[in-house]
C-alpha cells in the first residue's frame, strides 16, 4: 500500500512514517515545515513540500501521486495558543483537513486515518472518558479537531464507500528505545520536554494553574508512548482496509498522573533537582482527561507495550540528552 502521511515532518508523523516503511508500506510525506523538521524525514519516503490551505498544492500532489489510504497528522496542536489566535487554528487546522478531504474524495482516495484528541471532550462528566461521552470542548483546539470529525461523518453520510478512522489521542509523549527521534515542538507547550529541559538547564519550570479540581491541585493526564500511537494507526488501517464504515477510537491507558507527578518522575529519572514556580491556569485546559481505552482493545487488539510512565520518560530523557 502507498500511504500519504501528512504533516510527516513533525514528532508523531515521522516515527509513523519510519515504522510504515520498516513494514513494507510505500510512504509519501507531505508537509509544509511551518512547524515540522525536514531531518526528521525518513531518506525512504517521497517528500513533497506543500500547504493543505494551498488548493495548487494539494492537485499537483493527488495528481502525481496514488494513495490507497491518507494518515492525516498535519495540524497545529497547542491549547495555549489555539486560544490566542483563534482564526489561525481554524484556518489551519479546519480548512486544510477540508480541502484535503475533498481533494482525495475527488481523486478516489477513500480512506483516511484522523489524528485526534480528547480534547474534544472538554471537562469530562465521567472518569475514564468513554467515546460516546458528550463532546464539549474547552479549547479552541479541541474545538477545531471536533469540527473535523463532524465532517468526516458527513462525508460518510453522503459516499458509504468512504471510510474513516478518528484517533482520539490523549497524551502523545516519550521518543523511540534508541533515542534517534522523539518530540521536538515549536513552540513547545508540553510538561514531559519543558520539564527535561528544566532539568537539563537547571532553571525553574513554570506550573500552570495548581487549582484544578483534582486531589494535587494540578492537571490529570493520560500518557501515551508515542510507539504505541503509531502501532494504533497501522491498527486502524487494517480496520479500514477490511470494513468500510466511520469508527472512533480513545488511545490511552486508562491512568492517569498528575502535572506534579510528572515533574517529580521527571527530576527521579534525570537525577537532577529543579525549581517549580506556580503560575495562572492556561485558558482552555480541563481538569482530568482519561481514557476509557477498553474499545480500541477489544476492536483492534490494542495493546499498548511502551506506555508506562518509567518507560515514557526514559526515552524522552535519552532523545533530549542527545540534542
Amino acid at each position: 500500500m502507498r500511504i500519504l502521511v501528512t504533516g510527516g515532518a513533525g514528532y508523531i508523523g515521522s516515527i509513523t512514517s519510519k515504522t510504515l516503511l520498516d513494514r513494507g508500506f510505500e510512504v509519501v510525506i507531505f508537509d509544509n515545515l511551518e512547524r515540522g523538521h525536514r531531518e526528521a524525514v525518513d531518506s525512504r519516503a517521497k517528500f513533497v513540500q506543500g500547504d493543505l490551505r494551498n488548493t495548487d498544492d494539494l492537485e499537483k500532489l493527488f495528481s502525481d501521486n496514488k494513495f490507497d489510504a491518507i494518515m492525516h497528522f498535519a495540524g497545529l496542536i497547542s491549547v495555549e495558543e489555539s486560544e490566542k489566535d483563534p482564526e489561525l487554528y481554524k484556518e489551519n487546522n479546519v480548512t486544510g483537513s477540508k480541502n484535503l478531504f475533498d481533494k482525495a474524495l475527488e481523486k478516489g482516495v477513500n480512506k483516511i486515518i484522523f489524528s485526534s484528541t480528547a480534547a474534544v471532550y472538554g471537562n469530562p462528566q465521567k472518569i475514564p472518558i468513554p467515546e460516546d461521552h458528550p463532546k464539549n470542548p474547552t479549547s479552541q483546539y479541541g474545538r477545531t479537531k471536533l469540527e473535523i470529525e463532524e465532517y468526516l461523518a458527513e462525508l460518510y453520510g453522503k459516499d458509504d464507500s468512504f471510510s474513516f478512522v478518528c484517533l482520539r489521542y490523549f497524551n502523545a509523549c516519550g521518543a523511540t528505545p534508541d533515542g534517534s527521534m522523539g518530540e521536538a515542538h515549536s513552540p513547545e507547550t508540553h510538561i514531559i520536554p519543558l520539564a527535561i529541559k528544566a532539568a537539563q538547564e537547571g532553571r525553574e519550570f513554570k506550573l500552570f494553574g495548581t487549582d484544578y479540581d483534582t486531589p494535587d491541585g494540578t492537571c490529570v493526564r493520560d500518557y501515551i508512548h508515542v510507539l504505541d500511537l503509531v502501532e494504533a494507526h497501522i491498527l486502524a488501517l487494517d480496520k479500514i482496509s477490511n470494513e468500510t464504515g466511520g469508527y472512533y477510537y480513545n488511545v490511552g491507558t486508562g491512568k492517569g498522573f498528575s502535572n506534579k507527578e510528572i515533574i517529580e518522575k521527571v527530576k527521579e529519572v534525570s537525577g537532577r533537582e529543579f525549581g517549580v514556580v506556580e503560575e495562572e491556569r492556561r485558558a482552555g485546559d480541563a481538569d482530568r482527561l482519561i481514557a476509557d481505552p477498553s474499545k480500541i482493545n477489544q476492536e483492534l487488539g490494542f495493546a499498548p507495550k511502551y506506555s508506562d510512565i518509567d518507560t515514557i520518560i526514559q526515552s524522552a530523557w535519552k532523545w533530549h540528552s542527545k540534542r
